[in-house]
């Protein structure tokens, strides 16, 4: 199926009100996909995508702060997002540059708390040069400690510059505070000790990278202008023989939250800003759960919200609010966001959200606000999968996850069931004080809300 007829049949869908009843016979992704795990357990993905001569090259590593259970060691999976761009023996990093230039391609990485993902774009025609030279630094990648040293400092720069923003430095706090014993502790940059201290860890990069980079822990996904035979005899051809690790991390269980946490920071650079951060779920795309908090949030917090026009566009009261669940591998935050106009309304805008949840749970919702949001929430998507490089990275989140690329599907069949008691349920749930922490920034010496 082309994009532009998925397009067409989810609009007519929507029109028609019946891609609730369709979507058991029509995938949210419409194009087939292909894995297949070589002896040594690396994951290949592929999808073949009418992009003539373009693909997509993505290799998903599944390790992200969330690995980082080691004390004194926190940032390292970030800091390899920058170090795998250092270059091998084979291709230093010049000419590592000179040889995506060659075929058209861009390349670019990224981490989160729970993978690291490395990307390019470029010439299918020259799919088996991109192979070649991202298992070349995969497997051998090679630098002094007087570059790693200088990665590091990198690094540090990074997170001076990103701490600037009271956005940012009040984010860290709420993982700081919101969490005792799981790694979602730290952000993915890493606790500021650790990052200071980074330049003296020099042996420990390189156990890292002997521990994490390895077959088992990485997804190779290919879509665009290729077939399935190739992007498995490419695989096999250079990454074949890469060696399986033996490493597993434990991951601390984080213990169950009692009472609301708080935590403030006094700045009066920007306007005053909330944030109430419930404990929510893992994702499970073999549970509702997740599903029913995105169209809870979508319901409560989009811009055709009850609450968004009470307290944005009749009271003016707030700039924007909004919120969401955050996918993640175990049970992470369910945040809602505001920026206030005036300081003195922290306490009754607090007030507000916590009304609208409380009404979900004793009222419910409309069945045709849900319906209408679910079928929102499918087609916002399917409009966007109409690149190999955004199927790509769609693709790569739901292997972060669950290690399957199916799940995208399944997740997105999910939606469908969704129903008004599954709504109220997980609002009775999961949005609850004893598992609330509120943030507060503001020119006042103490948060001011309780």
């Amino acid at each position: 199926m082309k994009r532009k007829t998925l397009h067409m049949l989810v609009f007519i869908l929507i029109l028609s009100g019946s891609i609730i009843s369709a979507a058991d016979s029509v995938k949210i992704l419409p194009y087939k996909i292909y894995q297949q795990k070589l002896d040594n357990d690396l994951n290949v993905v592929t999808v073949p995508f009418d992009s003539p001569g373009i693909a997509a090259f993505y290799i998903v590593v599944r390790v992200g702060a969330r690995n980082e259970v080691e004390k004194g060691v926190t940032g390292f999976a970030h800091f390899f997002e920058h170090m795998m761009f250092r270059g091998t023996d084979k291709y230093p990093k010049e000419k590592y540059s000179a040889v995506l230039k060659s075929i058209g391609a861009s390349a670019n990485a990224n981490t989160s708390q729970d993978r690291t993902v490395y990307h390019m774009t470029g010439n299918a025609g020259m799919l088996e040069l991109m192979f070649e030279i991202e298992a070349d630094r995969f497997r051998n990648l090679h630098y002094s400690e007087h570059d790693f040293k200088t990665e590091a400092g990198a690094v540090k720069g990074e997170y001076t510059k990103n701490n600037a923003s009271p956005y940012q430095q009040s984010f860290e706090n709420v993982r700081n505070t919101a969490f005792d014993s799981h790694t979602y502790k730290h952000t993915t940059m890493g606790f500021l000790e650790d990052i200071v201290d980074m330049p003296n860890q020099y042996d420990y990069s390189l156990e890292f990278f002997k521990r994490y980079y390895r077959p088992e822990y990485c997804t190779i996904v290919v879509v665009g202008d290729v077939t399935p035979e190739q992007v498995v005899s490419l695989s096999e051809k250079y990454f074949g023989s890469w060696e399986r690790g033996n490493y597993e991390s434990t991951v601390p269980v984080e213990p169950k939250q009692t009472e609301t946490k708080y935590t403030h920071l006094q700045n009066g650079s920007i306007p005053a800003y909330l944030s109430l951060n419930y404990k929510g779920p893992a994702f499970n795309d073999s549970e509702i759960d997740m599903p029913a908090l995105d169209v809870l949030s979508s319901l409560l917090f989009s811009q055709t919200s009850e609450l968004y026009k009470k307290l944005v566009l009749e009271e003016k009261k707030v700039r924007f609010v909004g919120g969401g669940a955050l996918d993640s591998r175990d049970p992470n935050l369910f945040s809602i966001q505001a920026s206030l106009i005036n300081v003195s309304d922290l306490q009754y805008v607090k007030d507000e959200i916590v009304k609208a949840i409380e009404n979900v749970k004793s009222n419910g919702v409309e069945v045709e606000s849900l319906n209408k949001t679910k079928s929102h929430l499918k087609y916002g998507f399917a409009m966007n999968i109409d690149t190999p490089d955004n199927i790509a990275n769609s693709l790569s989140h739901y292997i972060q996850l669950t290690g399957n690329p199916e799940s995208l599907n399944i997740l997105y069949g999910l939606y469908d069931k969704v129903t008004v008691d599954d709504v109220v349920r997980v609002a009775k749930q999961y949005l609850v004080p004893e598992g609330l922490t509120i943030a507060t920034i503001s020119e006042l010496e103490i948060g001011g809300v309780k």
